[in-house]
Order: C-alpha cells, then sequence, then structure tokens
C-alpha cells in the first residue's frame, strides 16, 4: 500500500491521509481536515479511485472537509457508528466552538471493530480504540496504522473533551494496538510518524517509560 500525508488544517496540525492499493488504484482518504482545492486538484491528477472516505473520529477538524471531498469524488463515507451523530451536529463536532460549525454528510457506511474494507486485494482492518470519542477507531492495513487521536508519537489523544475517558483510552492502546508488530508504522492524526515499538519502550503516557 502506498500513502501520502497532507496537511491541509494547519492551525491544528491535522494529518489527512490518501491511501491507495498499487495494483487496482483503489483509495481511501483518511480524515480530510478541511476543504483543500490543491489536495482535490492533486488527487484527481493521480492515477486512483477514491473509494471511501473515513473519518477516525467525529471532531471537526478531522471532518471539515468531508462535504468537499463528496462533491468532487464518487465515495463511501464511513465512521464508527458511536461517532455518527457527531457529523451534522457542530456543538458534538466542536465546531461551533471555533466558529465553524461543520455539518458533514451522513455515513453511508457504519463501521464496527473487526470489520475489514478492500482496497483491491488489501485489506483495511477497523479496530476500535475508544477514548478519545466513544466511536474512535484505527485502521491497521498491512504494516501501517493510522491511529487517529488515540496514539501519537510520544503522546496520546486528549480525554477531557465530551465522550473522552482516560482509563478507556489507555486500555485501548495497551490492549489493541500495543499487541500489533513492533515493526507496525504509526501514522496519527496529528504529529509525526512513529512505530509500535518506540511508543511500547518511550511513550510517557503508556510506554515502559510510563511505569
Amino acid at each position: 500500500m502506498k500513502y501520502k500525508k497532507f496537511n491541509v488544517l494547519p492551525e491544528f496540525g491535522t494529518n489527512t491521509y490518501l491511501v491507495w492499493d498499487e495494483i487496482s488504484k483503489e483509495a481511501v482518504i483518511i480524515d480530510p481536515a478541511a476543504p483543500s482545492q490543491r489536495m482535490i486538484a492533486e488527487i484527481k491528477g493521480m492515477d486512483v479511485n477514491l473509494k471511501y472516505l473515513i473519518s477516525t473520529h467525529g471532531h471537526g477538524d478531522h471532518i471539515g472537509g468531508n462535504k468537499s471531498i463528496n462533491d468532487n469524488f464518487d465515495v463511501k463515507n464511513c465512521i464508527h457508528k458511536d461517532d455518527a451523530d457527531l457529523l451534522n451536529d457542530p456543538n458534538k463536532n466542536l465546531s461551533f466552538y471555533w466558529n465553524s460549525e461543520i455539518v458533514a454528510p451522513k455515513a453511508d457506511i457504519l463501521i464496527n471493530d473487526g470489520d475489514e474494507l478492500t482496497l483491491g486485494k488489501e485489506k483495511l482492518q477497523i479496530i476500535h480504540t475508544p477514548g478519545h470519542t466513544r466511536g474512535g477507531i484505527s485502521i491497521l492495513t498491512g504494516n501501517l496504522l493510522f491511529s487517529g487521536d488515540t496514539l501519537f508519537a510520544q503522546g496520546i489523544g486528549r480525554t477531557d473533551l465530551p465522550g473522552g475517558d482516560y482509563s478507556t483510552l489507555i486500555n485501548s492502546i495497551k490492549s489493541k494496538l500495543f499487541i500489533l508488530d513492533g515493526s507496525v508504522k504509526v501514522l496519527s492524526g496529528h504529529g509525526p510518524e512513529t512505530t509500535i515499538e518506540d511508543e511500547k519502550m518511550g511513550n510517557p503516557f503508556v510506554g515502559m517509560m510510563a511505569r
């Protein structure tokens, strides 16, 4: 699988990812943070067929570009069932609080833990990792883990927002992500990439350094 990272909402530093299968050219966009004609033009100029839009959770800085993507591509919108109501409620997705009032298109597919989506013969495995929000997910494909706002390089997602819970988030990371192979590359919703092994060893919240 190939991927490309975009930063279309620099004030929040949200990472948007385009992921595609090199053989079938089928692609998914993960967390389009804001409308971006530059990003849309770049995707249209690539030899890919955008099939899915996956929101790792329903906060406004991760769904702000959903409508723009839907206006330009024929995609299936995917989000965990527990965050589906955040898509069209600016209070719940928190965008009201920075005067954006984001209303994203409704979900076409409500995803659950253990579900799989396909890009050609490649699989996207959905891992429910609540704690930052009730419906937060991570996405595993091959040796790549898109962790949303669950796990960061040397950090974890906030748990002081509605739907957040610290102990739930810690359990999600330890029981669902830290069981993965240490070489798995972690591509998070904010910040630089890391690996499962690096976070197991050095993350000050959940790694050995936290003990």
